[in-house]
């Protein structure tokens, strides 16, 4: 009987060794992404806004929560030297847009934490600059019955770390923030067009979530589906997968998000002889792809496709191949 028990035993350990997945996760691998980790935030937003863990403090001066219930005023379009013409208010605070928005119709989709640390421009008193199409501007519901202002369709926002008139640092967080261009439009993307050229812009458009492109230098490196080159980081933990860039960190590394195994052209996402392709519940609410169990980022100091600025940066940051391995050339 006390062998018979003990067989028993070993067969169920077994079993369960069995099930136990690529990355560290308790559930089964599969060849379509699986998510491991902490359940993401309970407002579905995370912290997209790009502030780490938790709400960022407010700033001195006009940014943070008392700029959600200030006015915009006269608004005036500013020369910078990165990005063009911004749009700011009357403050001189620099006016952004969210890409988890829509323009037609116009909709807000931030709203709890990510309002704190983007706080929402009022409708009232807001006048064109001179020179901008006033027609652009516009207004917009939000669930709270408030209105905000919008220009071309895209609510517009504050960033509650800009303590000063002139501040852009809210520019490319999470790559989905950007300073808004007189016309609406995203300074950013205006910017990086321009250093790019007609025949990139183009070529980013039509390519899937993830695949690769052969650069120069590196060789086969894997793009996300703006064609920006997407990075590892070495002090992250492949098994169990962990990400260690958090907080401001990830303000200068966007986190890839997660991409189907369909969506993908050259990535090696299956499973036979590999730890999985995944998806990381990270902690902060953030959801994160990964290839080979480690989580994949861009870098916001890239600013066109084809770059591969935060290459080597740290003697931490480092191309990813298709089979998630860091390029280190």
């Amino acid at each position: 009987m006390k062998t018979s028990w003990r067989s028993a035993s070993l067969v169920a350990a077994a079993a369960a060794l069995a099930l136990t997945t690529a990355c560290g996760s308790d559930t089964p691998q599969s060849t379509g992404s699986q998510n491991v980790g902490a359940a993401p935030a309970a407002n579905g937003v995370g912290n997209d806004y790009g502030a780490g863990t938790s709400t960022p403090t407010p700033g001195a001066g006009q940014a943070g929560a008392g700029a959600q219930a200030q006015t915009a005023g006269q608004l005036a379009v500013s020369k910078n030297k990165a990005l063009g013409e911004v749009v700011t208010d009357g403050a001189g605070m620099t006016l952004y847009r969210f890409d988890k928005d829509t323009a037609s119709p116009p909709k807000t989709n931030c709203e709890g934490d990510c309002a704190t640390a983007w706080p929402p421009v009022p409708a009232s008193d807001a006048t064109a600059a001179a020179g901008m199409d006033k027609t652009l501007l516009g207004e917009v519901t939000r669930a709270d019955g408030t209105k905000q202002l919008t220009l071309d369709g895209w609510p517009l926002y504050r960033y509650a770390k800009d303590t000063k008139a002139g501040d852009t640092k809210g520019q490319g967080v999470q790559g989905t923030w950007y300073a808004s261009a007189p016309d609406g439009k995203k300074a950013a993307a205006d910017a990086a067009e321009a250093g790019a050229g007609e025949d990139a812009g183009a070529e980013a458009a039509d390519l899937p979530g993830l695949s690769t492109r052969q650069d120069p230098e590196l060789g086969e490196v894997v793009v996300d589906k703006k064609g920006y080159t997407v990075y590892r980081f070495e002090k992250d933990v492949p098994w169990p997968m962990k990400s260690n860039c958090v907080g401001e960190c990830l303000e200068k590394w966007p986190v890839v998000e997660p991409v189907d195994a369909a969506d993908t052209k050259g990535i090696e996402n299956k499973v036979e002889g590999r730890r999985g392709y995944v998806v990381l519940n990270r902690p902060d609410g953030l959801k994160q792809q990964s290839i080979d169990c480690w989580p994949m980022y861009t870098f916001a100091g890239d600013k066109k496709p084809g770059d591969i600025n935060g290459q080597g940066v740290g003697g931490t940051w480092y191309a990813m191949a298709p089979d998630g391995s860091a390029i280190k050339k």
